[in-house]
C-alpha cells in the first residue's frame, strides 16, 4: 500500500535509504488486522496454537513491507515519481538505488511472508496456499504488470480486502479454523481505518499522479469528493465498532479511543489543506488506525 508520512534519513547511507522505502510509518496496516484477528479468537478454544498469530504476524508486516518496495519499483520504473514530489523519496525515482536492487528487496519480502504463510498452510489447511498466492499477486499487480489496477482507481479495493478483511478473518482463522462473523465484522473497521490512509494520500498526490497519468480513485472523482470520502471512512469505522460491540457483547467499541486523531485529521481535509500540508494528516490518521485498531483489540480480548 503506497501510504506515506515523512521520513527521515541520510541519503548518504545505505541502511537509511532502505528503511526509507520499507516505509515503516505504514506498518500499523499490517499490526492492526492481526491484533484484531486474534482477539477475536480469544476464547474460543482451550487449546489455541499462539504461535500462529506470530507467524500471521510476520506474513502480514513481509507483506506490507513487499508491497511498499514493488510499488517503488513499479512507479520508477514507469516514470510516475521522475517529477518533485510532496511525499517522501522514492529509490527509483529519485535515482539513489537501482531499479532491479528494489525489486529484489520487494520479492525477498514476499519470499518472506510466501514461507511463513506455508508453515500455516501446512498446519491448517491447502487453503491458505491459495489466499497466499493471491495476496502475493495482488501486491505485485497493485502497481506492476501491464495493467496496475492502482493506476486504475482500485488501490482502495485492494487495501480494504486485503488489509482489512483478509488480513483479519485470515488470523482468526488460523487460529481457530473456522471463519467468524465477528472478525468479518470488524475487519470492516479494520479495512477503513487503513483505506484512509491511502485515500489521504492519494489526495495528497493528485497534482503529480494527473500529470504522470496516474488514474487513482482521487484523480477519478476530483478533490472536494476525496475528501468526502475520507471523513465517511472514518465516521463509518467507528460506527461499525459501535454496532458490533451493541450486537455482540463483545468490546470492540473500545475503537473510539482513537477518535480525537480522527478528529484532527478531519478537520484538516475538511479546510481544504493540500500539499505538503496532508503530510500531518497522514500521521495522525495512521496514529488513529494504530490506537482504534489497538484499543478494539484489547476490548475484544477482555470481553471474550
Amino acid at each position: 500500500m503506497s501510504t506515506e508520512d515523512s521520513e527521515t534519513l541520510d541519503p548518504s547511507s545505505g541502511v537509511g535509504l532502505w528503511v526509507a522505502g520499507a516505509r515503516l510509518r505504514t506498518l500499523p496496516a499490517a499490526v492492526v488486522p492481526v491484533a484484531v484477528g486474534a482477539a477475536v479468537a480469544v476464547g474460543q478454544g482451550p487449546d489455541t496454537a499462539w504461535w500462529r498469530a506470530g507467524a500471521a504476524l510476520v506474513v502480514a508486516l513481509a507483506m506490507q513491507i513487499g508491497v511498499n518496495y514493488a510499488n517503488d519499483y513499479s512507479d520508477g520504473i514507469r516514470g510516475t515519481d521522475g517529477g518533485a514530489r510532496v511525499g517522501p523519496i522514492r529509490l527509483v525515482g529519485s535515482g539513489l538505488v537501482s531499479a532491479s536492487s528494489v525489486k529484489r528487496a520487494a520479492m525477498v519480502a514476499f519470499g518472506l511472508a510466501g514461507v511463513a504463510g506455508a508453515t500455516l498452510a501446512v498446519t491448517v489447511g491447502p487453503e491458505l496456499f491459495a489466499v497466499g498466492a493471491l495476496c502475493i499477486l495482488a501486491g505485485w499487480t497493485y502497481t506492476g504488470g501491464p495493467r496496475p489496477y492502482g493506476y486504475l482507481g482500485l488501490g482502495e479495493v485492494f487495501v480494504f480486502v486485503f488489509f482489512g478483511v483478509v488480513a483479519t478473518v485470515g488470523t482468526t482463522y488460523v487460529l481457530i479454523e473456522d471463519i467468524s462473523g465477528l472478525a468479518v465484522a470488524c475487519s470492516f473497521s479494520v479495512g477503513l481505518w487503513a483505506t484512509a490512509l491511502l485515500v489521504i494520500n492519494n489526495l495528497r498526490d493528485i497534482p503529480g499522479d494527473s500529470a504522470s497519468g496516474k488514474r487513482t480513485l482521487a484523480v477519478r472523482i476530483g478533490d472536494r469528493r476525496t475528501r468526502i470520502v475520507f471523513v465517511a471512512m472514518q465516521y463509518s469505522a467507528f460506527a461499525i465498532a459501535i454496532g458490533v460491540n451493541m450486537s455482540t457483547g463483545r468490546g470492540a467499541a473500545a475503537a473510539v479511543i482513537g477518535i480525537p486523531f480522527s478528529v484532527g485529521a478531519m478537520r484538516r481535509v475538511a479546510r481544504g489543506t493540500t500539499g505538503a500540508g496532508l503530510i500531518p494528516v497522514l500521521g495522525a490518521t495512521g496514529r488513529a488506525q494504530l490506537v482504534s485498531g489497538l484499543a478494539m483489540a484489547a476490548g475484544l480480548a477482555l470481553t471474550g
